[in-house]
């Protein structure tokens, strides 16, 4: 039987990885390449991304991908995206963008916010009648400064002239199928987030259009995940080093297709991410909202299916930020310089392998010190774009080693946070699925399960569940496998991690302090950083 393969492109925050899978009974990684592009973060809360620089980082990726598998491109039958969510890309006619793309980090539209939803008698930080008929609509509330609505309306009043240019508004993986193949569209899921989606309906709501005053004609048409949305053209198959007419397909949202990849995807499965943000994400058969909590079932993938959802900005990414400015020389103090990756015998890939493993010697706890990842505000359970990362409980005895350690205990106990807010609405699974990079370190798995007191299990490539996800989307689009449903059998346990009772008494007496840290420091929060 003749091997067919698929090339699934995972759109980052902070860059792109581009995989080549077989499709076969057990997914198999064949090649995979990255590359970084710049998140441009200004004083005002602004976030931005160049869409040209994500083009490049796609081109690039996809010849080294194809150079390494040594594929040819007629082997390529379908390609498909997993990708960051809620970005505004507005392009014009020919699908070139007007400006650059707003990340889904962007925060400036507090005066948008506050003029289309956040006023009058207020629940939840929106707008009664309006929260209502948003909530019977979309099951959802554009109640956050980050929501998509909010920046469309932001570049409206601040950019006039930009505005007058735009055709569409598409999210990122949107504008990458505009650009390859032409059409405009959104798949469900990231018309969903827009929170001008009519969820029985499942279409685009003129009545949000109108409420919101959203210019309806901006918005594309909606297509299935896994549908064939086009044909590369043959200017995108130059650029891209492929072969004119592969199949591309709608692919989905990371919130939507991580999970995918994780192989939850059957009702009451519970997965946990940890890349740059984080979340906790299980499947369920309706619409469910928690307004006060920020969390919300996001529609999936496969039809009939959410992901009650809940996002930490930065999880990974207080682990990158700790590599920088806690485990590296930041100011040159010592006159000699040694990578730890250049020694041991090759011992470690990575100096984040080094410090997992050196604060492996740590006692649960941390001695003492707690750390609160909030390092780009936060969503979820509070929503408060000017809380902040903290070390708590610092002593005399206080290391590196117990900070770094604080810090991935920080992100565990935030997810665990999660979880008991997810179960006041819906029962999560007693074993949860881990993926995202933070998946490959079995330190962290074990400190995830003894926090929680959850079974963790982790499957092979966790750092690539999103592009797995896209994966299995081409296998159904191609017939190759009936249903998503499918990506249970396609993608196997690795690893499982059973937790610790004793180790958990320790955490839980933490975690009731962590979740204090907020309450008594919102004022403070709010005088430093409004």
């Amino acid at each position: 039987m003749e091997k067919k393969y698929a090339i699934a492109y995972d759109i980052g925050t902070t860059g792109v990885k581009t995989c080549i899978f077989e499709l076969a009974e057990n997914l198999k990684l064949v090649a995979a390449a990255s590359e970084g592009y710049k998140l441009y973060v200004f004083p005002d809360g602004g976030a931005e991304q160049d869409p040209n620089e994500w083009w490049s980082a796609l081109c690039s990726t996809t010849k080294k991908v194809l150079e390494k598998s040594g594929l040819n491109t007629e082997d390529i039958v379908g390609i498909s995206f997993c990708s960051q969510m809620q970005g505004v890309v507005l392009v014009d006619k020919d699908a070139l963008p007007v400006r650059r793309a707003m990340s889904y980090m962007d925060q400036r539209a507090r005066e948008e916010l506050k003029e289309g939803i956040a006023h009058g008698f207020k629940i939840a930080g929106a707008n009664v009648p309006k929260l209502l008929v948003s909530l019977k609509i979309t099951g959802a509330v554009a109640a956050s400064v980050k929501d998509p609505v909010w920046k469309y309306k932001w570049v409206e009043k601040h950019e006039p002239e930009n505005f007058k240019r735009v055709h569409k508004w598409l999210d990122v993986k949107e504008y990458f199928i505009a650009r390859m193949t032409g059409e405009f569209c959104m798949t469900h899921d990231s018309a969903f987030a827009t929170e001008l989606y009519d969820i029985k309906k499942k279409e685009f709501s003129k009545t949000m259009c109108k409420m919101l005053k959203v210019n309806y004609d901006h918005l594309p048409e909606i297509k299935a995940s896994s549908e064939k949305i086009g044909t590369l053209t043959k200017k995108a198959a130059e650029e891209l080093g492929l072969k004119e007419g592969t199949a591309v397909f709608g692919g989905g949202g990371d919130a939507s297709l991580i999970g995918v990849g994780a192989g939850a995807v059957s009702i009451g499965d519970t997965h946990v991410y940890s890349g740059t943000s984080g979340w906790v994400s299980t499947v369920v058969p309706k619409s469910i909202v928690d307004a006060s909590a920020m969390i919300a079932a996001v529609v999936g993938a496969e039809e009939g299916k959410y992901n009650y959802f809940a996002e930490l900005e930065t999880a990974g990414k207080c682990l990158e930020w700790v590599k920088d400015h806690l485990a590296l020389d930041e100011i040159d103090i010592y006159l000699e310089k040694k990578n730890i990756t250049d020694s041991y015998e090759k011992k470690y890939t990575s100096l984040y392998d080094y410090m997992t493993e050196v604060v492996s010697e740590i006692p649960a706890g941390s001695n003492g010190v707690i750390f609160t990842p909030w390092l780009h505000g936060n969503r979820c359970p509070f929503e408060d774009p000017n809380s902040r990362g903290m070390f708590f409980n610092l002593s005399l005895e206080t290391g590196k080693r117990e900070m770094i350690r604080a810090v991935l205990e920080g992100v565990c106990y935030h997810l665990r946070w999660f979880i008991e807010t997810e179960e006041k609405k819906v029962k999560t699974s007693d074993k949860i699925r881990f993926v995202g990079g933070g998946a490959l370190s079995d330190l962290t798995c074990q400190i995830l399960a003894d926090c929680t007191g959850k079974v963790v299990e982790t499957v092979n490539e966790p750092q690539n569940a999103g592009a797995m996800g896209a994966t299995v989307l081409v296998a159904v689009g191609l017939g190759i496998c009936n249903s998503i449903e499918d990506a249970k059998k396609m993608i196997p346990v690795s690893k499982t991690f059973t937790p610790n009772m004793e180790t958990k008494k320790i955490y839980d007496k933490y975690y009731e302090v962590y979740k204090n840290l907020y309450s008594a420091n919102k004022k403070n929060f709010a005088l430093l950083n409004s």
